[in-house]
């Protein structure tokens, strides 16, 4: 059984305080776009392993060991609630790492969700979210896979009405990491004047005035590239552009396709894609 774990964009992210946990809280909107990764589980003929699994990744190379991805962390945690046999794990990459698309939390939630359908567990949707959130912060919104409010600490979801479909996505990522906790230790936590769940409902002409990334004045200033990738989307004709998440990929939203979009952002990841 093959699935295919999608990316998600943040729209707009405020930084609103810093938790006594000293984790910090936010507001911002998920939205699921159409960049996917390849997952395949099958159940395995013979003993796989000691583990009980065997775990291949093909395209993108990742850091880490297996027991560090996440996919095999979802796995386990499958495994030490419900009965499962042995397995067979290939995970194709091509969700670009490090990029605030979520592509790592996306894989966890959909192997969750592959086991659950596969070998017919019958969880129903809320605990598959708790299951998820032991995993990472973001992993739950991947479970239902539609456009939320988030707040806490990117765990707390509202439903919300928000469709970009027809409109077209530009994504542009460098090779740039940005460290996420440096990220949050350059940001100045506010409370915005008025929510993303009133900001969403102007029309998108005027987002690029009101729906802002608090990462990207910080972020910016020690990656000007960055804030030269963005610029340059708008010089495009993009109707709204931003960082997702703490970066490194930069998006624009536009009302028609762009031609030759990987010449004109030659050496950086570059994708474009029909929002639904």
């Amino acid at each position: 059984m093959i699935v295919y774990p999608n990316a998600k964009i943040n729209i707009g992210l405020n930084v609103t305080e810093k938790r006594p946990d000293g984790y910090h809280n936010i507001e911002t909107i998920f939205y699921p776009i159409a960049v996917e990764d390849a997952l395949e589980i099958t159940k395995a003929e013979n003993n796989t392993s000691a583990n009980g699994y065997s775990f291949h990744v093909s395209g993108t190379i990742l850091d880490g060991t297996p027991d560090d991805n996440l996919v095999v962390r979802a796995y386990k945690l499958m495994r030490d609630n419900y009965k499962l046999p042995e397995v067979n794990i290939h995970l194709h990459k091509q969700i670009p790492t490090g990029a605030g698309l979520g592509g790592g939390s996306s894989d966890a939630a959909f192997t969750l969700k592959l086991l659950n359908d596969k070998f017919k567990l019958n969880i129903d949707d809320g605990k598959l979210e708790e299951m998820a959130a032991k995993l990472g912060a973001d992993c739950p919104f991947f479970i239902k896979n539609r456009p939320v409010f988030a707040s806490g600490i990117g765990n707390v979801f509202k439903d919300i009405d928000l469709s970009l479909k027809g409109k077209y996505l530009l994504l542009v990522k460098p090779d740039i990491f940005v460290s996420t906790p440096e990220a949050y230790s350059m940001v100045k936590p506010h409370k915005p004047s008025k929510s993303l769940t009133e900001l969403i409902n102007l029309p998108l002409t005027e987002w690029k005035d009101y729906v802002v990334n608090d990462f990207e004045p910080s972020v910016f200033a020690s990656h000007a590239e960055l804030a030269a990738i963005k610029d340059k989307i708008y010089d495009l004709g993009a109707v709204y552009a931003a960082m997702s998440g703490s970066g490194s990929t930069m998006y624009g939203i536009f009302d028609q396709p762009i031609e030759h979009v990987n010449e004109i952002f030659s050496g950086n990841y570059c994708s474009q894609t029909k929002l639904n």
